[in-house]
Order: C-alpha cells, then structure tokens, then sequence
C-alpha cells in the first residue's frame, strides 16, 4: 500500500482524508496544514502520494505543487480543493498534479484516485 503525505489546512478533511486512506490500508506518514511546510515535509518524508488542498493560508497548494514537482517532477500529487477544477485550468497554465478531485468528494474516489496514480489499475 502507499505512503501518503496529507496537506490541508482543515483539521477535519485532514482527519477524513487520513481515517479513508488507513481504512483502505495505506500509511499516512505526514500530515500538514499549510503550502509553506509542504516541500520541507516531502523532502523529509518521501511519501508516495500527496493529497493537496488549494486555498491555504501562508503558500497556496498551486505554490506548493509547483516547488515540489520542480524538485521532484515525478511527484504523484491529487489536488483535493473546493475550487472548481476548470477555474483552476483557466487561472494555472501548468500545474503539474495527477488527478483533482472536488470537495467534498466520496471515500471511494479517493481510494480510486490513490489506485490511479499508482498506477494499480
């Protein structure tokens, strides 16, 4: 199973984010709640997946995702965000995430999204 790294700024979705990935088996081995600590985090942990939210206080998830994919372009990033995933497209020309998924989302996207950038099936 995969080593996740959780960052959001919301202590619940982080907690629902964390409670659906250990649920299906996977390991959270950090938890973050901002875009600052992000690339110090993954550098730290070297997690498998990274679950980001985009609106947060301090370095946006988009910032966030842009510093660790030019570190580590191979980085498999799942933005999770309330944002819509177009106004993100129009506004980011690249930002270099896996998968999107919207808030709020069903356990099972999640777990199929984990799958997918895997490359499980």
């Amino acid at each position: 199973m995969a080593r996740c790294m959780i960052v959001d700024d919301s202590s619940f979705m982080r907690r629902i984010i964390h409670q659906t990935l250990e649920e299906a088996g996977h390991q959270v081995v950090a938890e973050v709640d901002n875009g600052l600590d992000a690339l110090s985090k993954y550098k730290e942990v070297k997690p498998d997946v990274v679950t980001m939210d985009i609106t947060m206080w301090g370095k946006d998830g988009l910032e966030a995702i842009s510093e660790i994919t030019s570190d580590y372009p191979d980085a498999k990033i799942i933005i999770i965000s309330a944002l819509n995933e177009r106004t993100l497209k129009i506004n980011e020309k690249d930002i270099n995430a896996r998968l999107f998924l919207s808030k709020p989302f069903e356990k099972q996207e999640l777990l199929d999204a984990i799958k997918k950038v895997l490359n499980y099936g």
